[in-house]
């Protein structure tokens, strides 16, 4: 970082009045302050993040400088050789205001090195996540999902704690060998037991596993009730609005089964729930059904979610939500993204697979092709609906995919969708032009920059963090209202 990036940051969080999730500010006119839980969350963090020493922001953001640029390098990296792995930040000393500021960069960890944790506390006390500017601990679970990573934990393979209610379809059975010994001929020369060894079904001793209960068991929720789905459909946009007849939910359902009997039911649920609507050709006049969602958009969906889910004891109390409302599908499992992958990457790379035996079991039932096709199929059949681009996110332990409802017709003006609403929602915290051109890719960065940012900024409802240099590459949009919450 060279010193006038060390002044544009400065600048920006003088803008904005607040902190972001990259960066972290502390007074330290006085002496070198403890940052050992924003040295944690920042190492945890994908593409790491700056301290900024000299910024006083219980001041108002007060440019106080440092008492001493040497000796407060010295004492942070003396606290970054207490945290695990050992830390080696990068510093930028930079004048601002007759004052000297002092930047820190914390480089992301490898992922085989994660947690980064402070050492006096131990990994489960001293782990942090950033999450938006707070630095909180991170839960049990957390740390969990980093060692089962690196230890290549493989918790589909438990065994039943109540072997008597673990106990396999014999039609599905004999069904599933016919296939397999046909898919994979190697396999059929093995005896019977062999097989379901090799296939993750049984473990060593013959006892049915998590994954064989899943693919062919008789009733899978009977020694683990929550891993199954949870189906709502509400009358508005959000959860709580009632129907015509003051009803929470137009329908709700508890779908159960093996993983292809809950795909079957979430599909179903699905379809009675969401209109076709039927469209005319003006020209040929041949009758065309429109389905709300592309049906096999969603089943990769509900796909991805029964494979991917994270089935680990810290997760087998939660179910997968499946929630429709009337502008949008929302499908949620507990587990984020495995291993090495990222929001941005997801489609465009083949990924570490968590459920291996799993996944293998429903492309041997012909329900999955386990070929990482299915977020690049999601993307593909919504634009050729003419429908919003899907939108991934990943929190806390969570995978959420959503899919949006409205069509936009190309032949004619766009500005028919509006998108006000979303764009004040997603600006809750201040976004950048490539983070709204990612977000909104339905439509293009300029549309939605000249139809519905700007009329936002002269509406005063979005602000500028830099209004002094309107297109600067640093510029950010935050909506009015954080504002009034951050000055009050």
């Amino acid at each position: 970082m060279l010193e006038r990036d060390v002044i544009s940051l400065v600048e920006k969080i003088k803008a904005i009045h607040s902190e972001l999730p990259e960066i972290e500010v502390k007074a330290a006119e006085k002496g070198c302050p403890k940052v050992l839980d924003s040295l944690s969350s920042f190492a945890n963090q994908s593409g790491g993040g700056t301290i900024l020493f000299g910024i006083d922001e219980k001041n108002g953001f007060e440019i106080c400088g440092v008492y001493d640029t040497d000796d407060l390098m010295i004492q942070i990296t003396n606290q970054c050789q207490q945290m695990e792995p050992v830390l080696r930040p990068l510093y930028t000393v930079a004048k601002y205001e007759e004052k000297w500021i002092v930047a820190a960069e914390i480089q992301e960890v490898e992922l085989d090195q994660k947690p980064c944790f402070y050492t006096g506390k131990g990994r489960l006390k001293g782990s942090y996540v950033r999450v938006g500017e707070q630095d909180l601990p991170m839960t049990e679970y957390e740390v969990y999902s980093y060692e089962a990573f690196k230890r290549r934990t493989q918790d589909e393979l438990r065994t039943n704690p109540r072997p008597e209610l673990g106990q396999l379809d014999k039609k599905l059975l004999d069904e599933y060998f016919i296939v397999v010994k046909q898919k994979k001929r190697n396999l059929s020369k093995m005896d019977t037991q062999e097989i379901l060894k090799l296939q993750g079904i049984v473990d060593q001793n013959g006892q049915s596993t998590l994954a064989g209960n899943l693919l062919l068991g008789l009733y899978p929720q009977a020694n683990f009730p929550q891993l199954c789905i949870t189906a709502i459909a509400v009358q508005g946009t959000e959860i709580g609005d009632l129907s015509n007849y003051g009803a929470r939910f137009i329908d709700n359902e508890r779908i159960e089964g093996t993983l292809p009997q809950m795909l079957d039911g979430a599909m179903a649920f699905i379809k009675r729930n969401t209109p076709v609507a039927t469209i005319i050709d003006p020209v040929t006049g041949k009758r065309e059904d429109w389905p709300m969602y592309p049906p096999v958009a969603v089943r990769e969906l509900i796909l991805n979610a029964l494979i991917h889910r994270d089935y680990s004891f810290h997760t087998e109390t939660t179910p997968i939500m499946l929630r429709l409302f009337r502008d949008r599908l929302e499908i949620e499992n507990p587990g984020g993204l495995y291993g090495r992958m990222t929001s941005d990457m997801l489609g465009r790379m083949s990924a570490e697979t968590r459920n291996p035996f799993i996944a293998v079991g429903m492309e041997v039932l012909a329900e999955a092709e386990n070929r990482f096709s299915g977020i690049p199929t999601v993307r593909r059949l919504m634009k050729e609906a003419q429908l919003p681009a899907p939108v991934f996110e990943v929190y806390r332990g969570v995978f959420k995919a959503t899919l949006y409802n409205r069509r936009s017709d190309k032949s004619k003006d766009i500005g028919e969708y509006d998108l006000s609403e979303q764009v004040l929602r997603y600006c809750a915290v201040p976004r950048s032009r490539k983070e709204l051109e990612t977000r909104f890719s339905e439509v293009t960065i300029e549309y939605l920059m000249n139809k519905t940012i700007k009329p936002l900024i002269r509406d005063g409802k979005i602000t500028l963090a830099l209004p002094d240099k309107p297109k600067s590459k640093f510029q950010k949009y935050y909506t009015k209202m954080m504002q009034e919450t951050l000055d009050e």
